[in-house]
């Protein structure tokens, strides 16, 4: 079974685990090392997809399609 472990990890390199864990033997681990802060906001990922996007949504096939989820005029 997979599991994922929140740790830190110091200038050293030495690993810290955030919470105790219980193994039955010497087991494998891969370790992912995160930036402190992240480069794109989670909110600004879809402001930053929508102008590639908008291509396609603007497409007069995609307006006929969604039409008739559209108030009537």
């Amino acid at each position: 079974m997979i599991r994922t472990i929140e740790a830190t990890i110091d200038e050293s390199g030495n690993v810290r685990l955030h919470e105790p864990v219980q193994l039955l033997s010497t087991q494998r681990a891969l370790v992912t090392i995160l930036e402190d802060a992240p480069l794109v906001m989670a909110d600004e990922i879809p402001l930053l997809s929508e102008p590639a996007l908008a291509e396609d949504w603007n497409r007069l096939e995609e307006e006929t399609a969604w039409s008739h989820l559209q108030p009537a005029q």
